[in-house]
């Protein structure tokens, strides 16, 4: 019986660490979307983006939410310009989170699986946050490996020069909606 106390504690003990390791994991993943979730710029940068979404794009209400919560995040945790994820998903999907492309390219910002088989493990790229992460992740991936050159990065992304010009020029079409520092230069 001794024996059995002194394992059930054991147990116990492990039980309890790695609960404790699995709170501070949430704690960390969640720091990002805490960070834009409190900040009253990038909320309200959110919110013109959902507007956006709503009247340009035709984007239901609560998908658009999602979505301009989920690139809120993203960039915020990645280090990106909203306005880029925006306008890669505009062109890579028009906004429509079951798009299936080439190479079974899927979701908002057409995540390929077969590329990203470690990325893809155990996500569900039909869903809007899971893909703006990953495709996120990639990006910023490309982006390092690019040494901060965004259009080497986006060539990596699409696969041509062309589509790197295409989402920077798209990018300034978002701009105005995406950028926490215009709305704290609109007085806001």
């Amino acid at each position: 019986m001794r024996r059995f106390l002194v394992i059930f504690a054991a147990l116990a003990v492990s039980l309890s660490s790695a609960q404790i390791s699995l709170a501070q994991e949430a704690q960390t993943s969640a720091a990002a979307s805490d960070t834009v979730a409190q900040d009253p710029k990038a909320q309200e940068a959110g919110h013109k983006i959902s507007e956006m979404l709503i009247r340009k794009f035709g984007v239901a209400r609560e998908k658009a939410q999602t979505i301009a919560s989920a690139v809120m995040s993203s960039a915020s945790k990645y280090s990106l310009p909203p306005a880029l994820l925006l306008a890669i998903i505009s062109i890579e999907s028009r906004f429509k989170e079951t798009a299936i492309g080439p190479n079974n390219a899927t979701g908002l910002m057409q995540v390929v699986p077969s590329a990203h088989k470690k990325l893809v493990r155990n996500v569900d790229l039909t869903d809007p946050e899971d893909n703006i992460e990953t495709g996120s992740a990639i990006l910023h991936s490309y982006m390092k490996s690019a040494q901060g050159d965004l259009d080497a990065a986006l060539k990596s992304y699409g696969g041509s020069r062309a589509y790197a010009e295409k989402v920077s020029l798209r990018a300034k079409y978002f701009e105005p909606a995406a950028s926490v520092d215009a709305v704290s230069a609109s007085g806001q």
